[in-house]
């Protein structure tokens, strides 16, 4: 299934794309996509829950808001240098163990809002990065039982402020959090939907020129490893995501380095989980109600 969240921010109902492409509203199962859902098996339930309830499904429609394609997970984690090629335009070494920050929920927003440049910022960067959202409580898993802990995949861009995240001292998560920069959607493709996570196409475009184009196969560390590492050091919660790393091609790798801007188009997607298409616009020009 492909699992969705429509309607004004923080008041999103949820939804599904159904095979033929049809998106229904399924308010009437009761649920969010949030903790209590995944933990409890919320995908089955809802699969056998459709079927035997498609007159209380209303259509959505195509004009609608998408939200974040999962509610409020407790964590954000990314991992940072796990393509092989971004590592080598950043001149760093190849990482001998995932490198692990935290993006805070609240960076959380819609697939197509507005990107919102913070306050100060000089260097707001765009990073595609696949996602993963975990189905069960997790610690301590084997890599071999990873893959039993997701739930599915998603569309994330990690967007960056560089000078807040490398020349400003301290982690690099106050780079990382601010408003609208963790986009998720436009759904959330269940696991079985996608054959392989490690050979899928992923790109981004800022103002019609593309500046990322790669694949999930140049990833150094994979996600079955991944999610291993990482609930060795903290437990994964349902709903969580784990962003998994960006491909060559971000602004700070290209000579001249190149940043976000008030007014330019970021576009970007990946194969099996849709597109995304965003404005860019300046602290002092947002229009709050509209983007979170």
């Amino acid at each position: 299934m492909k699992l969705f969240r429509f309607g004004s921010s923080k008041s999103e109902k949820p939804g599904v794309i159904l095979a033929g492409g049809e998106r229904i509203d399924v308010s009437a199962f009761g649920e969010d996509f949030d903790e209590d859902f995944f933990s409890t098996g919320g995908v089955d339930r809802l699969a056998s829950w459709i079927e035997a309830n498609t007159d209380k499904c209303p259509p959505t429609g195509s004009s609608l808001r998408f939200g974040p394609c999962v509610a409020r997970p407790s964590k954000i984690i990314c991992i940072g240098l796990n393509y092989a090629r971004h590592a080598a335009e950043a001149g760093a070494e190849i990482p001998k163990e995932p490198i692990v920050f935290l993006k805070a929920p609240s960076a959380l927003s819609g697939p197509n809002d507005d990107v919102i440049i913070p306050k100060d910022s000089q260097k707001t960067d765009w990073e595609v990065e696949l996602a993963v959202v975990i189905r069960k409580q997790t610690s301590y898993v084997q890599p071999e039982e990873a893959m039993k802990c997701v739930a599915g995949y998603c569309l994330h861009n990690d967007y960056s402020e560089r000078q807040f995240q490398l020349e400003r001292g301290g982690q690099w998560t106050k780079g990382k959090s601010c408003d609208s920069f963790a986009p998720l959607g436009p759904f959330l493709a269940t696991a079985d939907e996608i054959n392989d996570p490690h050979n899928l196409r992923l790109w981004l475009k800022v103002n019609g020129i593309t500046r990322q184009d790669s694949n999930t196969s140049d990833l150094i560390f994979r996600i079955p490893f991944i999610i291993s590492y990482v609930s060795r050091f903290m437990s994964l919660e349902p709903g969580d995501v784990v962003s998994t790393g960006t491909p060559q091609g971000v602004g700070a790798g290209l000579k001249p380095p190149q940043y976000l801007r008030h007014g330019d188009v970021v576009e970007f997607g990946i194969d099996g989980l849709g597109e995304c298409r965003q404005r860019v616009v300046a602290y002092e020009t947002r229009v709050v109600a509209g983007n979170r």
